[in-house]
């Protein structure tokens, strides 16, 4: 294993900003793994830590493959993760929508310039990412859909769903899309958390790349073999709204069966204690996502629903 530093700034108020790098085996730049861009995600970076550190044994044990090069990343913006932040402490700007960067720009492009200089190289490129909006999901994988997209790649992960997102304009900016834009087969890989530890949902996360690792032939390794995906299109994703603001009180999880006109969730008077709104399922399915979040706004999207086909 070597630690490099990626990417260096030096600051007149705090320590030296440093990205680094771990990288195993030597030869062609095979796969690259990326952990928290956001300074929310506590759960990005603990998987990035127990793939360093399980990289490192098989690395010990002559597991990684002969001709091959695996990088981790497991940081990219710990200076607000220190003080509690999900974006770029000065300037409160995202670094995964600055992608590709550039080097003689704002700080947040001159990180994202640096971190993909040495990314775009590798023939795969995944990144334990966060959904914008607060919530559990199913683990899954995703891929854009830019004309150089896979599913059958991404099943090789193992996770129950492969799901498939047209981009928008705001995708464009981001890691995933633009690795694949210079030809580079990248995958987000998403799992319970951000903000906090779920370590089973994380064993599966690390699973998934380790699984995906193996079956490339990059690695030698012996682990659970996972589930067969289905592949989703992001756009057939049933959205359910709340019609009243309130306290949320979710009665599904994710992975939990649904019928149609079942309740779902309850919107909690937050003064008077009784339920002002119940929310039913709009179809038979799987919960794909729900809201964690206690305080709900009216009209925010609390669960996402896979229809059920029926036969």
């Amino acid at each position: 294993m070597k630690n490099e530093i990626i990417y260096s700034l030096q600051s007149p108020y705090r320590g030296e900003f440093k990205i680094h790098g771990y990288r195993f085996g030597s030869g062609e730049k095979t796969a690259c793994i990326v952990g928290a861009i956001r300074g929310n995600e506590i759960q990005q970076l603990y998987i990035c830590s127990q793939l360093v550190n399980t990289l490192k044994r098989l690395e010990q044990n002559g597991a990684i493959a002969s001709g091959r090069e695996i990088l981790v990343i497991p940081s990219v913006n710990h200076f607000s993760m220190n003080i509690g932040k999900r974006f770029w402490a000065v300037d409160d700007s995202d670094i995964n929508r600055r992608f590709p960067g550039r080097a003689d720009g704002e700080i947040t492009e001159r990180i994202a310039a640096s971190v993909f200089e040495e990314v775009q190289q590798y023939q795969y490129g995944i990144q334990f990412a966060s959904f914008y909006m607060p919530g559990d999901f199913i683990p899954h994988v995703r891929m854009m859909e830019t004309g150089f997209q896979t599913s059958s790649l991404a099943a090789l992960f193992g996770l129950p769903y492969v799901v498939m997102r047209k981009p928008r304009p705001v995708d464009t900016s981001t890691l995933n899309y633009n690795l694949q834009k210079w030809k580079t087969n990248a995958f987000s890989v998403y799992t319970n958390e951000t903000d906090n530890i779920d370590e089973k949902s994380a064993a599966l996360g690390l699973g998934a790349v380790l699984r995906f690792l193996m079956r490339m032939g990059i690695i030698k390794y012996s682990g659970h073999g996972g589930y067969i995906s289905s592949v989703v299109q992001e756009d057939n994703l049933i959205s359910v709204k709340t019609e009243s603001a309130g306290i949320f009180r979710g009665l599904k999880s994710p992975n939990d069966e649904v019928i149609h006109g079942e309740t779902v969730a309850e919107i909690i008077h937050p003064y008077e204690g009784n339920v002002i709104s119940r929310i039913t399922a709009p179809t038979d399915g799987i919960v794909f996502f729900t809201n964690n979040r206690p305080l709900v706004m009216e009209n925010t999207v609390v669960y996402k629903i896979i229809r059920r086909l029926h036969i």
